[in-house]
């Protein structure tokens, strides 16, 4: 598509990462895959350490950070930061060669109305679980 960011309606947040990591789109999924995962290993230990230092563990406390780290993960992460490292389209740009992934939006509405909603669930039951098997231990 010449002239403009490409539009995609079913996006996921792997293929985001690995797209601002490389260029090449052969290994841009696997990349991202990894880059997403081991960002979750990452931020499991953050929840521990926070559980940790409040003293208190369990699946509802390990759901409200699932929370709030969504909720940052599609407001501000996707909107203010990642921009500043990925090849997004930009409508300063004059590129007719290059396809830029089109920018999420806010809660990243530009990618379908349901994915505000998935990214929710999805960090409250990594969350939870996190929670969960902390009070466990």
């Amino acid at each position: 598509m010449a002239g403009g960011p490409l539009r995609l309606t079913r996006i996921d947040l792997p293929f985001l990462l690995g797209t601002a990591l490389t260029s090449d789109r052969k290994r841009v999924k696997a990349i991202g895959d990894i880059a997403h995962f081991l960002f979750g290993f990452l931020f499991s230990l953050g929840y521990f350490a926070i559980l940790w230092a409040v003293g208190r563990s369990g699946w509802l406390l390990g759901a409200a950070l699932g929370l709030a780290h969504g909720a940052f993960a599609g407001a501000a992460s996707v909107n203010v930061l990642l921009p500043l490292v990925h090849p997004m389209g930009d409508s300063m740009s004059a590129s007719d060669t290059v396809a830029h992934l089109e920018r999420p939006g806010f809660l990243m509405l530009n990618y379908g109305r349901r994915k505000p909603v998935v990214v929710l669930v999805a960090h409250i039951a990594s969350g939870a679980i996190v929670g969960g098997f902390i009070a466990l231990s």
